[in-house]
């Protein structure tokens, strides 16, 4: 897949009324000396005398699907024919131009360009033609070929840019005609040699070519006026990460899931981000720069930066699209992490040394191992650690994260009511009604043994001892009724204290009554929004009691955050929640809401090999 991505050869084809003529390539490889080494390279190659000469179908020419490409040159091709295909009508100029031949894909953008010193008289309407055309690999995918035009497009508009300001590209072009004429007797090689040691703009095309099948990224003068700017993201991010694809379209993805609670780590030394921006743009760039920290959202790196977020939203996109950065959230205790499952940790790795000679004394192996299963930073810290030891793990961490060893785990959330041997909650109330009605007449029946036990006893009166007052007999039970007759007659006020207490307790039980009768009319306007058979999976729950707790949870399953599309990072900062209070939520109410943890697809998709 790495082949399919750099570009086979690079062509600029001229057109004007003197017409079409193809005045450089790269590489200078010629059809005729891909012919005369491969007849030596036949020749030379020693024939093997019990090898049986295949017959079978004499009148069909065997197709050489490589011929066109050879070791990642283009070849096969004459100069005159190339000319002739890329030197359009004006008809198909400033738009899309792709040409299949055999096994290799033709992709750019003819622009028409209007001399400089035509400005009056009846040869101002002629205009000459320029075609930038990159030659790929026929199975090179559909973002590739796109970023091959693009970058076809933008040559053709600085070219012309520069024609209009100093008619750069008229005298570019006359030199390299000139130097063509004047090496006709030589070979095609060497005059190409001499083109690129004399233009400007061979040398730009030349450099482009290498910048292209190294890195992916290059940044281009052209006129010594005009820098060019470009990022071929599925060359560029290999960079980070050998074997892995990202096409535009994933980073455009990533970058539309951007939100303000997110954080940036960069990939490179502060010195290499102005290769990737126009001298016009250093400036913001900086500003955000000097704000970074991948400890702090973006949301604060704004604030610092005295950047609009939308500015620095952009901002962080253009070095995510250059690979010169990646989006993370930002470095925590609670953040959890994990050994990447394609993370390159082979004992012959190169990041084993790289790592020891950051970290002096530390070794790859034993620092990532703590990462075999998720793991929080928090566990790995201890409060008796000293502060410096915190910090050493926390840049290793940051470093592990810039070489993607590491991937970050996010906790999602599903409403999915439980089910038990009843079969579905409905039914379970059900069963649980009928039980608890059983109990209920188990009870009654206990009770009424017993009231029958106490009313038997009672029928029987126990004897009350009689005393003689006075020389009379007296029931003990007479003196009790005349002494609390004498009681109520002296003390009055006594009844009226009882009176205002009974009062009082009779007010605060009918206010604790009324707050009441409110609370469940509360809860049941909250239970609404969930049906039937969750409503009473949720009554089940001795949560689902208190007001506030049902109120956040039906505020968050309304706002759609139980659908495991939502981690609790993002919910915490769009409801203002602590992390605290949401733990102690999804507790309560574990029941009917599962947990996992898994990592961001938005920002995971980037890096999928594919």
């Amino acid at each position: 897949m790495d082949t399919n991505v750099n570009p086979l050869a690079v062509i600029l084809v001229y057109f004007d009324s003197k017409g079409d003529r193809l005045l450089y390539r790269y590489p200078y490889q010629t059809l005729g000396q891909t012919e005369v080494a491969n007849d030596e390279q036949r020749k030379s190659r020693k024939r093997n005398p019990y090898a049986v000469a295949n017959t079978d179908d004499l009148l069909q020419t065997p197709t050489h699907l490589g011929a066109a490409k050879s070791q990642g040159q283009l070849q096969g091709f004459a100069d005159e024919v190339l000319s002739a295909l890329f030197a359009v009508k004006p008809q198909l100029c400033n738009q899309k131009f792709e040409l299949k031949l055999n096994d290799v894909r033709f992709v750019s953008h003819p622009t028409l360009i209007p001399h400089k010193e035509q400005r009056s008289g009846p040869m101002a309407k002629q205009q000459m033609l320029i075609n930038i055309v990159f030659a790929l690999h026929a199975q090179a995918s559909y973002s590739i070929v796109k970023c091959y035009h693009e970058l076809s497009k933008r040559l053709g508009l600085a070219l012309k840019f520069e024609e209009q300001r100093s008619g750069y590209l008229t005298e570019q072009t006359a030199q390299m005609a000139r130097t063509h004429d004047e090496q006709q007797q030589q070979p095609l090689e060497r005059t190409l040699e001499l083109i690129a040691e004399r233009c400007s703009l061979a040398q730009a095309l030349r450099s482009i070519f290498h910048d292209l099948c190294t890195t992916g990224l290059l940044s281009t003068s052209l006129n010594h006026n005009l820098t060019l700017c470009f990022c071929l993201p599925a060359k560029a991010h290999q960079l980070h990460k050998k074997g892995s694809m990202v096409d535009p379209e994933t980073i455009d993805r990533c970058l539309r899931a951007l939100k303000p609670y997110h954080g940036m780590l960069l990939l490179v030394d502060f010195a290499e981000l102005l290769d990737c921006v126009p001298p016009t743009g250093a400036r913001m760039l900086w500003q955000l720069v000097d704000a970074y920290d991948p400890l702090i959202s973006l949301q604060s790196m704004s604030s610092n930066a005295d950047l609009s977020i939308e500015h620095v939203y952009k901002l962080v996109s253009h070095l995510v699209y250059w690979a010169k950065a990646t989006i993370i959230y930002p470095l925590c205790e609670t953040n959890v992490y994990v050994i990447a499952p394609d993370a390159p940790l082979h004992t012959k790795s190169h990041l084993v040394e790289k790592f020891s000679a950051r970290f002096a004394g530390m070794s790859l192996f034993e620092v990532i191992s703590d990462f075999s299963l998720p793991t929080s930073i928090g566990h790995l810290t201890t409060p008796l650690q000293q502060p410096a030891r915190q910090g050493i793990l926390a840049q290793m961490v940051i470093w592990m994260l810039q070489h993607h060893l590491l991937m970050q785990l996010h906790t999602y959330v599903q409403f999915m009511p439980s089910e038990d041997e009843f079969g579905d909650s409905a039914s379970c109330s059900n069963h649980l009604r009928d039980a608890i009605s059983d109990e209920e007449g188990e009870q009654e029946q206990d009770v009424d043994e017993l009231h029958g036990s106490m009313l038997s006893m009672s029928s029987h009166p126990l004897p009350v001892p009689a005393v003689l007052v006075g020389g009379h007999r007296r029931d003990v039970s007479e003196d009790h009724s005349s002494l609390a007759s004498d009681n109520i007659a002296v003390q009055p006020s006594s009844s009226h204290k009882s009176n205002f207490s009974i009062t009082a307790s009779m007010s605060t039980d009918n206010c604790d009554s009324l707050d009441s009768m409110e609370d469940e009319q509360k809860l049941k306007e909250l239970l609404q929004v969930f049906s039937d058979a969750d409503r009473a999976a949720i009554r089940r729950i001795p949560a689902s009691a208190n007001v506030d707790d049902l109120s956040l949870l039906v505020k968050l399953y309304q706002m759609g955050y139980f659908k495991s599309e939502h981690h609790l990072e993002e919910i915490m900062y769009f409801e203002n929640l602590r992390r605290s209070q949401l733990l102690q939520l999804l507790d309560k109410f574990r029941d009917v809401l599962i947990i996992y943890e898994t990592e961001d697809p938005a920002i995971a998709s980037m890096y999928n090999t594919k």
